[in-house]
């Protein structure tokens, strides 16, 4: 920590290659894959102009095109095959019709979180087509609060858990969530979980420059925001805590930082050089695939919860 402090009170450090230069997320994520045979512009464009239940046609536009890339990116962690997939939180279904277009031989299950109690529900979406011709599709899902609730899954009933974008909204209880996503789980099966990663550059950037970087609060309520996101190590710790092993896991940007302002940029790189492997943990989200391999732990890690029964804190 002392040498990180030294580098920024330096303003940086100039060796005989010349200056430090600030890492850039892209240069060490890997390459975006694009379905075969498709044009990323033209899988962009369908997605922009789904609709759900009748609301105004580009109404997601703006969201489309800023997380298309880690939609894509999301898509490919999920592995070819066969089987049963639960995908948790689907709705605004971007996820939903890639897979459904490009992993057509499984069995989608899907739950949202609406408020209210357990009920089964569904949304209509239209869309122009990934081949140019429209579709519609009823996509039917469990009301299902996650942290809570006893997943309505029998044991083992999945083949692949879609986790994307959810674990930073739990307000209370993310072990309850991971621990039905296991039950429900075969033996082997595969967990898909990308998340915010909260080590992300420009949060770096954002703290040394005095700004906040926790979320807004939203008219959505307490889910609508993001109440706890984690680093890489974190999530690492937190899976492998629960019995799962890393198949994929890396960090990646999906759209450009918001750019320093004040920050010496020199500073922040030389600190960041004093760190290793730091250059690989700076992108926006984290992308993982893990493998059931085992039960998951007893209590609660100690490192996530606080004010627990000591007798629950592992």
């Amino acid at each position: 920590m002392k040498s990180i402090l030294r580098a920024i009170a330096r303003g940086g450090a100039i060796g005989k290659a010349g200056p430090v230069v600030l890492p850039d997320p892209y240069d060490y994520q890997p390459a975006l894959p694009i379905p075969p045979s498709y044009a990323k512009e033209s899988i962009l464009e369908a997605l922009c102009t789904a609709t759900i239940d009748g609301s105004q046609t580009g109404e997601f536009r703006g969201y489309v095109l800023a997380d298309f890339e880690r939609f894509l990116r999301t898509l490919e962690l999920v592995p070819k095959g066969r089987g049963a997939l639960l995908e948790i939180g689907g709705n605004p279904y971007f996820t939903t019709l890639l897979l459904c277009k490009f992993r057509p031989d499984y069995r989608l299950y899907i739950t949202n979180y609406f408020n209210g109690g357990p009920r089964v529900e569904s949304q209509r979406v239209r869309f122009d087509g990934f081949d140019g011709v429209p579709e519609e599709h009823e996509f039917v899902f469990q009301n299902l609060n996650i942290e809570e609730w006893a997943f309505p899954y029998e044991d083992g009933q999945m083949d692949v858990v879609l986790f994307g974008e959810v674990l930073e909204h739990m307000t209370n209880d993310p072990l309850h969530a991971i621990r039905e996503i296991s039950r429900v789980l075969a033996p082997g099966g595969m967990l898909v979980l990308t998340t915010p990663n909260a080590a992300r550059l420009e949060n770096i950037v954002a703290l040394l420059e005095g700004r906040n970087l926790y979320d807004p609060y939203s008219a959505y309520g307490p889910y609508g925001r993001h109440n706890r996101e984690y680093t890489r190590d974190e999530l690492h710790r937190l899976m492998m805590f629960c019995g799962f092993e890393a198949e994929v896991s890396y960090t990646a940007n999906v759209h450009s930082d918001i750019p320093a302002t004040a920050v010496d940029k020199q500073a922040v790189a030389a600190a960041l050089a004093s760190i290793e492997s730091r250059q690989h943990d700076l992108g926006q989200y984290l992308f993982t695939r893990w493998r059931k391999s085992g039960p998951c732990g007893a209590g609660r890690p100690a490192w996530l919860f606080r004010s627990y029964p000591t007798h629950e804190l592992a």
